[in-house]
Protein backbone atom coordinates (compact mmCIF):
# COMPACT_ATOMS: atom_id res chain seq x y z
CA UNK A 1 0.00 0.00 0.00
CA UNK A 2 0.97 3.61 -0.65
CA UNK A 3 2.23 5.70 2.15
CA UNK A 4 1.14 9.06 2.62
CA UNK A 5 2.49 10.33 5.78
CA UNK A 6 5.17 9.23 8.39
CA UNK A 7 3.15 7.75 11.36
CA UNK A 8 5.02 9.22 14.61
CA UNK A 9 5.44 5.64 16.41
CA UNK A 10 5.72 6.05 20.16
CA UNK A 11 6.13 3.19 23.36
CA UNK A 12 3.60 2.65 26.09
CA UNK A 13 3.82 5.23 28.23
CA UNK A 14 5.49 4.21 31.44
CA UNK A 15 3.50 6.76 33.97
CA UNK A 16 0.12 6.50 32.55
CA UNK A 17 -3.00 8.30 33.44
CA UNK A 18 -6.45 6.30 35.10
CA UNK A 19 -9.63 7.67 36.62
CA UNK A 20 -8.27 7.07 39.69
CA UNK A 21 -5.27 10.17 39.53
CA UNK A 22 -6.08 13.80 40.22
CA UNK A 23 -4.17 15.82 37.30
CA UNK A 24 -2.93 18.94 37.33
CA UNK A 25 -1.80 20.09 34.12
CA UNK A 26 0.47 22.93 33.32
CA UNK A 27 1.50 25.25 30.42
CA UNK A 28 1.04 26.70 27.22
CA UNK A 29 -3.07 26.72 25.50
CA UNK A 30 -2.66 23.68 23.85
CA UNK A 31 -2.69 22.48 27.89
CA UNK A 32 -5.86 24.17 27.96
CA UNK A 33 -6.99 22.50 25.17
CA UNK A 34 -6.20 18.76 25.84
CA UNK A 35 -7.14 19.90 30.00
CA UNK A 36 -10.70 20.78 29.00
CA UNK A 37 -11.50 17.77 27.00
CA UNK A 38 -10.30 15.35 29.77
CA UNK A 39 -12.40 16.96 32.16
CA UNK A 40 -15.17 16.61 29.99
CA UNK A 41 -14.94 13.30 29.77
CA UNK A 42 -14.59 12.56 33.49
CA UNK A 43 -11.24 13.03 34.87
CA UNK A 44 -10.30 14.97 37.50
CA UNK A 45 -8.62 17.84 36.07
CA UNK A 46 -7.02 21.44 37.38
CA UNK A 47 -5.86 23.16 34.63
CA UNK A 48 -3.47 26.18 34.36
CA UNK A 49 -4.52 27.57 37.86
CA UNK A 50 -2.40 30.74 37.23
CA UNK A 51 -3.14 31.18 33.71
CA UNK A 52 -1.49 30.34 30.52
CA UNK A 53 2.49 29.54 30.78
CA UNK A 54 4.82 29.40 28.08
CA UNK A 55 8.41 28.77 29.48
CA UNK A 56 9.91 26.77 31.53
CA UNK A 57 10.77 29.03 33.76
CA UNK A 58 7.27 30.61 34.80
CA UNK A 59 6.21 27.01 35.44
CA UNK A 60 8.89 26.24 37.60
CA UNK A 61 7.89 29.77 39.74
CA UNK A 62 4.20 28.82 39.64
CA UNK A 63 4.58 25.25 41.41
CA UNK A 64 7.25 26.99 43.80
CA UNK A 65 4.43 29.01 44.80
CA UNK A 66 2.15 26.21 45.07
CA UNK A 67 4.31 24.26 47.22
CA UNK A 68 5.12 27.29 49.39
CA UNK A 69 1.67 28.53 49.44
CA UNK A 70 3.69 32.02 49.44
CA UNK A 71 0.76 35.26 49.06
CA UNK A 72 0.26 37.78 46.78
CA UNK A 73 0.95 41.00 48.76
CA UNK A 74 0.86 44.78 47.51
CA UNK A 75 4.68 44.26 45.95
CA UNK A 76 3.24 42.03 43.43
CA UNK A 77 0.43 44.24 42.20
CA UNK A 78 0.68 45.60 38.72
CA UNK A 79 -0.84 48.26 36.73
CA UNK A 80 -1.73 47.33 33.25
CA UNK A 81 -0.61 48.89 30.42
CA UNK A 82 -2.00 50.10 27.15
CA UNK A 83 -4.78 52.04 29.55
CA UNK A 84 -5.83 49.26 31.42
CA UNK A 85 -6.42 50.45 34.55
CA UNK A 86 -6.79 47.03 36.47
CA UNK A 87 -4.27 45.65 38.68
CA UNK A 88 -2.60 42.45 37.79
CA UNK A 89 0.65 40.35 38.80
CA UNK A 90 3.71 39.04 36.40
CA UNK A 91 2.71 35.33 37.86
CA UNK A 92 -0.98 35.67 36.40
CA UNK A 93 -2.77 35.83 32.82
CA UNK A 94 -4.88 38.81 32.83
CA UNK A 95 -8.02 37.09 32.99
CA UNK A 96 -6.93 37.02 36.98
CA UNK A 97 -7.03 40.93 36.50
CA UNK A 98 -9.20 43.23 39.14
CA UNK A 99 -10.34 47.00 39.73
CA UNK A 100 -8.53 47.28 42.55
CA UNK A 101 -4.84 45.64 44.38
CA UNK A 102 -6.89 45.07 46.86
CA UNK A 103 -9.94 43.01 44.89
CA UNK A 104 -7.12 41.58 43.01
CA UNK A 105 -5.00 40.31 45.97
CA UNK A 106 -8.12 38.36 47.45
CA UNK A 107 -8.84 36.69 44.70
CA UNK A 108 -5.14 35.82 43.72
CA UNK A 109 -4.84 34.09 46.84
CA UNK A 110 -8.19 32.36 47.08
CA UNK A 111 -7.27 30.85 43.63
CA UNK A 112 -3.58 30.40 45.55
CA UNK A 113 -4.84 28.38 48.21
CA UNK A 114 -7.03 26.41 46.05
CA UNK A 115 -4.21 25.50 43.05
CA UNK A 116 -1.88 24.73 46.25
CA UNK A 117 -4.65 21.95 47.61
CA UNK A 118 -5.11 20.83 44.21
CA UNK A 119 -1.35 20.38 44.22
CA UNK A 120 -0.74 19.08 47.51
CA UNK A 121 -2.85 16.03 46.37
CA UNK A 122 -2.56 15.50 42.97
CA UNK A 123 -0.99 12.09 41.34
CA UNK A 124 -0.19 12.63 37.89
CA UNK A 125 1.46 16.48 36.23
CA UNK A 126 1.38 16.79 32.82
CA UNK A 127 3.29 20.30 31.66
CA UNK A 128 3.23 21.18 27.97
CA UNK A 129 5.97 23.57 27.12
CA UNK A 130 5.25 26.02 24.64
CA UNK A 131 8.46 28.31 24.35
CA UNK A 132 12.10 28.85 25.86
CA UNK A 133 11.79 32.32 24.84
CA UNK A 134 11.13 34.66 27.77
CA UNK A 135 10.84 38.04 29.33
CA UNK A 136 12.95 39.28 31.77
CA UNK A 137 11.76 42.36 33.59
CA UNK A 138 14.87 44.66 34.07
CA UNK A 139 13.63 46.33 37.04
CA UNK A 140 13.25 43.31 39.44
CA UNK A 141 15.17 41.06 37.47
CA UNK A 142 12.57 38.33 36.95
CA UNK A 143 10.70 36.30 34.49
CA UNK A 144 7.39 37.24 34.05
CA UNK A 145 4.61 34.67 33.20
CA UNK A 146 3.03 37.61 31.39
CA UNK A 147 3.66 41.03 30.11
CA UNK A 148 0.51 42.79 31.41
CA UNK A 149 1.00 44.99 28.15
CA UNK A 150 3.66 47.02 29.86
CA UNK A 151 6.27 49.25 27.83
CA UNK A 152 8.40 46.93 25.90
CA UNK A 153 11.13 49.09 27.30
CA UNK A 154 10.80 47.46 30.35
CA UNK A 155 11.99 43.99 29.46
CA UNK A 156 14.61 41.98 27.81
CA UNK A 157 13.71 39.21 25.68
CA UNK A 158 15.91 36.18 26.48
CA UNK A 159 15.93 32.50 25.25
CA UNK A 160 16.53 29.91 27.94
CA UNK A 161 19.39 27.36 27.79
CA UNK A 162 19.02 23.57 27.18
CA UNK A 163 20.69 23.88 30.22
CA UNK A 164 18.17 25.84 31.86
CA UNK A 165 15.30 24.16 30.67
CA UNK A 166 16.52 21.09 32.05
CA UNK A 167 17.32 22.38 35.41
CA UNK A 168 14.03 23.83 35.55
CA UNK A 169 12.08 20.58 34.97
CA UNK A 170 14.18 18.69 36.94
CA UNK A 171 13.98 21.51 40.08
CA UNK A 172 10.37 20.86 39.84
CA UNK A 173 10.31 17.33 40.26
CA UNK A 174 13.54 17.54 43.00
CA UNK A 175 11.01 19.45 45.08
CA UNK A 176 7.90 17.15 44.62
CA UNK A 177 10.03 14.30 45.74
CA UNK A 178 11.35 15.96 48.25
CA UNK A 179 7.85 17.28 49.53
CA UNK A 180 6.43 13.80 49.84
CA UNK A 181 9.47 12.39 51.29
CA UNK A 182 9.13 14.90 54.32
CA UNK A 183 5.25 15.33 54.30
CA UNK A 184 3.15 11.99 54.49
CA UNK A 185 0.11 14.03 52.99
CA UNK A 186 1.61 14.98 50.01
CA UNK A 187 1.04 12.74 47.02
CA UNK A 188 3.88 11.47 45.48
CA UNK A 189 3.58 12.70 41.86
CA UNK A 190 4.61 11.15 38.24
CA UNK A 191 5.41 13.42 35.13
CA UNK A 192 4.21 13.83 31.41
CA UNK A 193 6.28 16.71 29.80
CA UNK A 194 5.43 17.46 25.89
CA UNK A 195 6.34 20.13 23.66
CA UNK A 196 3.27 22.07 22.24
CA UNK A 197 2.82 22.33 17.93
CA UNK A 198 1.38 25.81 18.45
CA UNK A 199 4.36 27.84 16.16
CA UNK A 200 5.55 30.78 17.64
CA UNK A 201 6.13 33.10 14.80
CA UNK A 202 6.66 36.20 16.63
CA UNK A 203 9.93 35.06 17.31
CA UNK A 204 10.06 34.21 13.64
CA UNK A 205 10.58 31.01 11.91
CA UNK A 206 13.85 30.28 12.60
CA UNK A 207 13.74 31.73 16.42
CA UNK A 208 10.52 29.37 16.86
CA UNK A 209 12.47 25.95 15.83
CA UNK A 210 15.59 27.30 17.81
CA UNK A 211 13.00 27.67 20.47
CA UNK A 212 10.81 23.78 19.80
CA UNK A 213 14.44 22.41 19.81
CA UNK A 214 16.07 23.72 22.99
CA UNK A 215 12.77 22.33 24.45
CA UNK A 216 12.61 18.69 23.31
CA UNK A 217 16.75 18.46 24.49
CA UNK A 218 15.96 19.97 27.59
CA UNK A 219 13.40 17.21 28.50
CA UNK A 220 15.34 14.72 26.48
CA UNK A 221 18.10 15.77 29.23
CA UNK A 222 16.01 15.92 32.49
CA UNK A 223 14.85 12.53 31.47
CA UNK A 224 17.79 10.81 30.83
CA UNK A 225 18.82 12.12 34.17
CA UNK A 226 16.17 10.07 36.42
CA UNK A 227 16.81 7.46 34.19
CA UNK A 228 20.39 7.24 35.00
CA UNK A 229 20.15 9.05 38.73
CA UNK A 230 18.00 6.63 41.55
CA UNK A 231 18.03 9.52 43.89
CA UNK A 232 16.01 11.49 41.30
CA UNK A 233 13.51 8.62 40.48
CA UNK A 234 12.22 5.65 41.65
CA UNK A 235 12.18 3.05 38.61
CA UNK A 236 10.53 -0.05 38.93
CA UNK A 237 9.51 -3.14 36.75
CA UNK A 238 5.26 -3.43 35.39
CA UNK A 239 3.70 -6.49 34.54
CA UNK A 240 4.77 -6.36 31.23
CA UNK A 241 8.05 -5.99 31.90
CA UNK A 242 8.98 -2.85 30.68
CA UNK A 243 10.57 -0.16 32.78
CA UNK A 244 8.20 2.30 34.70
CA UNK A 245 9.72 5.51 35.76
CA UNK A 246 8.59 8.92 37.49
CA UNK A 247 8.31 10.94 34.10
CA UNK A 248 7.98 10.79 30.40
CA UNK A 249 7.69 12.18 27.13
CA UNK A 250 4.59 12.52 24.52
CA UNK A 251 4.98 13.81 21.49
CA UNK A 252 2.36 16.04 20.30
CA UNK A 253 5.41 18.38 18.78
CA UNK A 254 5.92 15.29 16.66
CA UNK A 255 2.69 14.17 15.58
CA UNK A 256 1.54 17.49 14.28
CA UNK A 257 5.01 18.36 12.62
CA UNK A 258 4.98 14.79 10.97
CA UNK A 259 1.24 12.91 10.54
CA UNK A 260 -0.66 16.20 10.35
CA UNK A 261 1.54 18.42 8.20
CA UNK A 262 -1.28 19.89 6.24
CA UNK A 263 -2.36 23.28 6.74
CA UNK A 264 -5.89 21.95 6.93
CA UNK A 265 -4.50 20.93 10.68
CA UNK A 266 -4.25 24.26 11.83
CA UNK A 267 -6.48 27.58 12.64
CA UNK A 268 -6.99 30.38 10.68
CA UNK A 269 -3.75 31.98 12.35
CA UNK A 270 -1.82 28.87 10.69
CA UNK A 271 0.01 29.13 14.26
CA UNK A 272 -2.42 27.30 16.07
CA UNK A 273 -3.99 23.51 15.84
CA UNK A 274 -7.60 23.48 14.41
CA UNK A 275 -9.99 21.68 16.68
CA UNK A 276 -9.72 18.57 14.50
CA UNK A 277 -6.26 18.42 14.95
CA UNK A 278 -6.44 18.69 19.05
CA UNK A 279 -9.35 15.83 18.84
CA UNK A 280 -6.47 13.99 17.22
CA UNK A 281 -4.18 14.62 19.33
CA UNK A 282 -6.33 13.92 22.77
CA UNK A 283 -6.89 10.40 21.27
CA UNK A 284 -3.13 9.73 20.35
CA UNK A 285 -2.80 10.79 24.27
CA UNK A 286 -5.50 8.64 25.48
CA UNK A 287 -4.57 5.78 23.95
CA UNK A 288 -1.33 6.08 24.66
CA UNK A 289 -1.52 6.90 28.35
CA UNK A 290 -4.53 5.41 29.86
CA UNK A 291 -4.96 1.43 30.73
CA UNK A 292 -6.48 -0.81 28.43
CA UNK A 293 -8.92 -1.88 30.69
CA UNK A 294 -10.26 2.10 31.33
CA UNK A 295 -11.22 2.70 27.44
CA UNK A 296 -14.89 1.39 27.73
CA UNK A 297 -15.22 4.02 30.38
CA UNK A 298 -13.79 6.01 28.54
CA UNK A 299 -15.69 5.62 25.37
CA UNK A 300 -18.78 6.09 27.53
CA UNK A 301 -18.59 9.40 29.26
CA UNK A 302 -17.21 10.57 25.48
CA UNK A 303 -20.83 9.74 24.46
CA UNK A 304 -22.58 10.72 27.65
CA UNK A 305 -21.08 13.81 27.19
CA UNK A 306 -21.53 14.73 23.64
CA UNK A 307 -25.08 13.12 24.55
CA UNK A 308 -25.60 16.52 27.24
CA UNK A 309 -24.38 19.03 24.29
CA UNK A 310 -26.89 17.82 21.81
CA UNK A 311 -29.66 18.06 24.14
CA UNK A 312 -28.22 21.84 25.35
CA UNK A 313 -27.91 22.99 21.82
CA UNK A 314 -31.22 21.61 21.40
CA UNK A 315 -33.12 22.91 24.18
CA UNK A 316 -31.30 26.58 23.88
CA UNK A 317 -32.49 26.30 19.77
CA UNK A 318 -35.70 28.77 19.84
CA UNK A 319 -38.95 26.88 18.78
CA UNK A 320 -40.09 26.52 15.14
CA UNK A 321 -43.20 28.53 13.99
CA UNK A 322 -46.34 26.71 12.87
Amino acid sequence: MLRLQTPVTDERCRTGISYNDRIMMLGSCFTENIGIQLRNFGFEVCINPFGTLYNPASILNSVERMLDRRPFGIQDCIRIGAGDTRFCSFSHHTSFARGTEEEFISSANAALEKAADDFHRCTKVIITLGTSWCFRHTEKDMIVSNCLKRPAGEFRHERLSVQETADALERIITLCRERSLSDPDFAPKEFIFTVSPIRHFKDGAHGNQISKATLLLGIEEVISRMDKEDVLSRVDTSEDGTAKGCADYFPAYEIVMDELRDYRFYAEDMCHPSSQAVDYIRERFLSWALPEDEHARLEENIRLFRHSQHRQTASASPASSK
